[in-house]
């Protein structure tokens, strides 16, 4: 008689791990650190290595004395984190506000709730949140892309394309904004570069398409619809004829801006898109997806910020365990 033997899951294993994936997500940000480099110099560098060495030192230094365990840095979780923190903050901020952002990020944003698969927040954008509150003026200091010899901390600065847009002014063209000439934070400013980091993580099947794409469409949508309201409002009001000047006077709503500016893009693909704070059914995560786009137009257009993907991202990881209880993943075998 032949015995049957029984094992605990996993039955399958596909090959994944933690560090697999998060060394590919790495990967697929080198196309925008290599723009970053190009547009921001040594700035971009500095901010980046101190934000990647503080999150890892901190990391190890609380699995270390605190948690009384072995350290698991080598996982690249740590890594990932200061890397995404760096790319949501100016090239030409402070070394020790840098330091105080690594920590918080790790120490309040992931050790704090147990390590790596604990987190209910995104630690990079807990960081970045606390920065941009504690130090605004650090924070919305934004060194102008492209301008040589750029220096660490005396570039010459400017707008980004959002805010010229929210205070009335002219943006800069789609096309410079797409490819990485304006102002903004470190990883946000090359929407292609991005793409490409996301058709690469498609590729590898590190994520799937379902938040990134929810979110963009949600955003498209949202302020196409405002866009054209309020050129039909504007016609209706001053019977204004005009269709470059309507378009002119609601500019504030343009899909296309708001697609090709501040940190849509790298928030959809690389920080929504994290597998612990995000739903884990596929429905879970449109609905997620499409909360993100309309929270962050909102703060767009009618808040006192001028980028709200940060908030909006924190504001749905909240609401994901939420999400989980009532729209679950499907169980093997099921229809």
């Amino acid at each position: 008689m032949e015995k049957m033997i029984i094992s605990p899951s996993p039955h399958i294993h596909s090959g994944d791990s933690i560090s697999k994936n998060m060394y590919g997500v790495l990967a697929a940000l080198v196309p925008a650190f290599l723009v970053s480099l190009y547009c921001f110099g040594l700035g971009a560098l500095i901010v980046t290595l101190v934000a990647v060495a503080s999150c890892v030192l901190c990391e190890y230094t609380i699995q270390k004395l605190l948690f009384k365990r072995e350290a698991s840095i080598s996982d690249g979780s740590a890594i990932v984190t200061g890397v995404l923190l760096a790319f949501n903050l100016p090239s030409n901020l402070p070394v020790w506000i840098v330091v105080v952002g690594a920590f918080v990020a790790i120490g309040i944003g992931k050790m704090s709730f147990g390590g790596l698969g604990n987190n209910i927040f995104n630690p990079a954008l807990v960081g970045r949140v606390f920065l941009l509150i504690s130090f605004p003026a650090q924070m919305t200091t934004w060194p102008v892309a492209g301008v040589f010899p750029m220096e660490y901390l005396d570039a010459q600065t400017g707008a980004t394309t959002l805010s010229r847009l929210l205070s009335g002014n002219d943006f800069a063209s789609l096309g410079s904004s797409a490819i990485g000439l304006t102002g903004g934070s470190i990883g946000e400013i090359s929407e292609i570069a991005l793409l490409l980091g996301f058709a690469f993580l498609l590729f590898r099947k590190i994520i799937t398409w379902h938040v990134p794409v929810s979110i963009l469409v949600t955003v498209a949508a949202f302020t196409g619809i405002l866009f054209a309201g309020n050129m039909l409002y504007t016609y209706h009001a001053t019977g204004m004829a005009d269709l470059q000047a309507l378009a002119d006077t609601a500019r504030i709503y343009h899909p296309l801006v708001h697609l090709t500016s501040g940190g849509l893009m790298l928030g959809a693909v690389f920080m929504a898109t994290d597998y612990v704070t995000s739903p884990m059914s596929r429905k879970g995560m449109v609905v997620y997806g499409i909360g993100i786009g309309i929270i962050t137009v909102v703060i767009r257009v009618y808040g006192a910020y001028p980028e709200g993907m940060s908030f909006a991202i924190l504001i749905m990881n909240a609401l994901t365990p939420l999400i989980n209880t009532y729209i679950k993943p499907e169980h093997f075998g099921g229809k």
